[in-house]
């Protein structure tokens, strides 16, 4: 089966290429770039005119819940949400119940993906048993399995010992340790950003030192080690400054950012106008939600290559999870579905341009994850047919009850946003397509 998309603004910057051109898939590779292409026999044609085809998104870092908390999203639901959301690659992170800590979970997760998801799950194997911090997991094992990395997200890897042995584990299989960087003695019973607002709240506060003396440590041992780190959700200017020192320095760090950590701050724990509740649950997430200074300084870090991708840290919960107080309540924030509408925020406020935002989306966390078989962030002939086609223009309305992931949890509920999915592509096949929303002012 062919598949031509004709006449839209091709923005590959793993190419360097922006133009108006037609793109020519056969089957699940791209075959053809070019104006004038003729449209093959018994194909399907997608007028792309006045809008953007980009490599298709690749989200570094989300939750799919499956096994064990499937109330809160399953594969099918996660991957539905996430092809709605304009990703064509999920790489999951580990903390399911149980966790995924073995070469078998893996496998088990990749067969349930094949069988009832629609985009590709590349799966994240436990450093440790069960996620506790004590015995590190047999990683090549996973790696076998096809682990693309290793992270005992949620929890910190908090013992020296235990994250230098793995990072040189994971250094002799060619992956990353991606470490949720927090030290526990400094966050414990934190529920939001230390500082005005949570003193006025009367919250427990979350301080920044808390990440930034992780992502020190993190550093240190990447630079000892020669191993390959990846520092999850940054979130404070703090850490920024210690990524962007260690990279002038050359040593071997990533990082990534989350589209709420770029676009949103810990105000947004302030009740909703006209509530009669006291905050705002849905805006408590891990890490925390920091100062405008905090988001301000991460856009620039995105901006010029300090954070090297967006990950979405997509986290579903049930309703009955956010429904607490502030202390009890889930941390999370459901975002595969409104990632991409929030981060044009940034573009339309000409904080960071498009090319930008569409690499982080694309080529640069397919270069962390490394797997040219199955993502590789570009739209160049002969690669896998990935491809997400957006209208950055389209103004539409968050509505979480439409969401198609069983997480409602989203702090920016009723919000109007600026930048929609219309298509995606996943090897070859549409696997979303979607209608102008319908708006009511």
């Amino acid at each position: 089966m062919k598949t031509l998309i004709r006449g839209g603004r091709l923005i590959d910057p793993s190419r360097g290429v922006d133009m108006i051109s037609d793109l020519l898939i056969e089957n699940d590779k791209i075959i053809g770039i070019g104006t004038g292409i003729a449209v093959p026999d018994a194909s399907i044609l997608i007028d792309a005119s006045n809008l953007i085809v980009s490599p298709g998104f690749i989200d570094i870092h989300c939750h799919l819940r499956e096994p064990g908390e499937e109330h809160k999203e399953t594969i099918a639901t996660g991957t539905a949400a996430g092809a709605k959301g304009g990703f064509t690659t999920l790489c999951a992170m580990p903390n399911t119940i149980p966790a995924m800590d073995n070469p078998e979970m893996l496998l088990d997760i990749k067969a349930r993906a094949e069988k009832f998801g629609i985009v590709k799950v590349i799966p994240i194997g436990s450093v440790t048993l069960g996620r506790y911090g004590k015995i590190l997991t047999d990683m090549r094992g996973m790696a076998d399995a096809g682990a693309i990395g290793f992270s005992d997200d949620g929890n910190p890897i908090a013992d020296y010992h235990i994250m230098h042995k793995a990072l040189l584990q994971a250094k002799a299989l060619g992956l990353p340790i991606i470490n949720h960087c927090e030290d526990p003695s400094l966050s414990k019973n934190g529920v939001m950003n230390e500082g005005i607002v949570a003193s006025a709240l009367g919250l427990p506060g979350w301080p920044s030192l808390a990440e930034e003396n992780m992502v020190k440590r993190d550093i240190e041992l990447a630079m000892q080690t020669n191993s390959k780190v990846h520092l999850a959700h940054i979130s404070t200017r703090g850490s920024v400054e210690f990524i962007r020192q260690a990279k002038n320095m050359g040593i071997n760090i990533t990082a990534e950012a989350t589209p709420h950590h770029l676009t949103i701050t810990e105000e947004w724990v302030r009740p909703i106008n006209d509530s009669m509740l006291k905050y705002n649950t849905n805006a408590k997430v891990n890490p925390p939600l920091r100062t405008k200074e905090d988001v301000d300084a991460i856009v620039l870090a995105l901006s010029d290559g300090t954070i090297d991708c967006i990950g979405t840290d997509h986290a579903p919960h049930s309703t009955e999870d956010k429904s607490y107080s502030f202390e009890d309540a889930s941390f999370g924030i459901s975002g595969l579905e409104t990632a991409f509408g929030a981060l044009m925020s940034l573009v339309h406020k000409n904080r960071i341009d498009l090319s930008t935002l569409i690499k982080s989306l694309t080529y640069a966390p397919a270069r962390i994850i490394n797997k040219p078989d199955i993502c590789t962030g570009t739209l160049d002939v002969g690669s896998r047919a990935d491809v997400t086609i957006f209208d950055p223009d389209l103004r539409w309305q968050v509505k979480s009850d439409l969401f198609i992931s069983k997480g409602k949890n989203t702090p920016i509920a009723e919000e109007f946003l600026q930048g929609y999915i219309k298509t995606t592509i996943v090897d070859g096949r549409i696997v979303y397509e979607s209608e102008d929303p319908i708006i009511v002012e």
